[in-house]
């Protein structure tokens, strides 16, 4: 049983996108490695900008210098 973890920044992912990118990376364990989309598991987490970062710096801190 696949089970898939995926984390995106918390930034407005729709309903409908989430439920596209379920479907795609369902699809994609199918097609390249064979496995049962009935016991594919995929889990969308979202986390907080100020939760996440990178070289030192939170994703809110680094988009703030970007700016």
């Amino acid at each position: 049983m696949p089970f898939i973890n995926i984390k995106i920044t918390k930034e407005g992912a729709t309903a409908e996108k989430k439920a596209e990118l379920i479907k795609g990376v369902t699809d994609l364990m199918v097609s390249v490695l064979g496995k049962n989309p009935q016991t594919t598991v995929v889990i969308i987490e979202e986390v907080d900008t100020d939760n996440w970062g990178i070289g030192g710096l939170t994703v809110t801190q680094r988009r703030l210098q970007n700016h």
